[in-house]
């Protein structure tokens, strides 16, 4: 009779002894189990996940997968980098012409300013009220609002698009060119700060356009079409107000209906935005094509401090003689090149519209 053959022993996997050290749980782990569409990409053989024969990245020191390159993370705003469009592969299919579209945010702030227009033009605030009752139009105020935070990302548009299509494509995606006010990476700068300046000297000044990466544009030209491109749009948009306006209320005519007026005044805070950014001071347009054709670390100090000299210019502009003289030269502007005399006096009218508590 033939001797039994001994069972076989089972087969088991290393087990580290007490004390020793842990085996990597990557080396163990099929390369199919990870549900990832870069495993795909292995070109160079089976390897250990974080080599670069795979998608995956390794684990650091305290156990989680790094996150990748700093340029692919989102920023402190809470919005993705866009400088992500330069890196990898992925950033290739994630670019596309979605992000040029208007910001659904944008679309509502177009829906609300429409909305507190029509209000404005039916003067409804009067129906609320009681018969022979004071009112202080708070609608009108909010409609001014809302159109100068639209002017202001078209204004920021015009700067942000110039610049990538001269070279500066960190840009691609971002608020500035989806025309997302309340998203941008310096909103301070850029949303807070002309609102105020709005409010309390009632002439239009925008933010510096420290979102522009002035490295990354090649040509001298190139700089200063960017830094012109949004008082030009500022421009448009003071034109487009002072032709409705315009055709509103034609030549021998006046009004005082609260859109239309508010609409005057709109004219009145773009024309003044496209002009005072034409001074070359630091924190303005103009001092970016100033820029453009001198180098040193002067230049990078200004721009560092921009902030700064946007806030100096608006309060000496503030100055009641200054500021007078501001406001008779853009009524003057008006007077020569508008056929209706009157429209200094509806922008006025809007201009109280405004500041209901002066």
């Amino acid at each position: 009779m033939p001797a039994p053959e001994p069972p076989r022993k089972a087969e088991t996997t290393d087990v580290p002894e007490a004390g020793g050290a842990v085996a990597d749980p990557w080396e163990q782990m099929p390369e199919d189990a990870l549900n990832r569409p870069d495993l795909g990409e292995d070109t160079g053989g089976p390897g250990r996940a974080g080599d670069s024969g795979t998608g995956a990245r390794p684990l650091d020191a305290a156990g989680t997968k790094d996150a990748g390159p700093a340029s692919a993370r989102p920023d402190a705003s809470g919005d993705a980098d866009p400088d992500a469009s330069r890196g990898g592969p992925d950033a290739a299919r994630s670019g596309s012409w979605a992000d040029f579209l208007p910001s659904p945010v944008f679309v509502l702030l177009l829906g609300l300013a429409g909305f507190a227009g029509w209000l404005s033009w039916t003067a409804a605030e009067l129906e609320w009220a009681a018969e022979g009752t004071s009112v202080t139009p708070l609608v009108p105020p909010l409609f001014i609002l809302l159109c100068w935070i639209v002017s202001l990302a078209v204004h920021e548009f015009a700067h942000a698009l110039a610049a990538y299509l001269a070279g500066d494509r960190s840009l691609r995606g971002s608020a500035y060119l989806r025309l997302n006010p309340f998203a941008y990476r310096h909103a301070f700068a850029g949303l807070v700060l002309p609102s105020a300046y709005l409010g309390l000297g009632a002439f239009g000044m925008t933010g510096p356009p420290t979102y522009v990466d002035w490295d990354r544009i090649p040509s001298r030209g190139r700089r200063v079409l960017v830094a012109l491109a949004g008082p030009l749009a500022s421009l448009l948009v003071a034109a487009a107000f002072a032709v409705t306006v315009s055709v509103l209320v034609p030549p021998g005519n006046d009004t005082t209906n609260w859109a239309i007026s508010a609409m005057a005044f709109l004219c009145f805070a773009n024309l003044t935005a496209a002009l005072i950014n034409l001074l070359p001071v630091p924190g303005l347009d103009g001092f970016e094509v100033l820029a453009a054709w001198t180098r040193g670390k002067w230049v990078t100090a200004a721009r560092d401090n921009a902030l700064f000299g946007s806030v100096a210019v608006f309060a000496v502009l503030w100055f009641p003689g200054l500021n007078d003289l501001l406001v008779n030269a853009v009524y003057g502007l008006f007077d020569l090149v508008l056929p209706n005399p009157v429209f200094r006096g509806i922008a006025f009218y809007g201009e109280l519209l405004l500041q209901f508590w002066a």
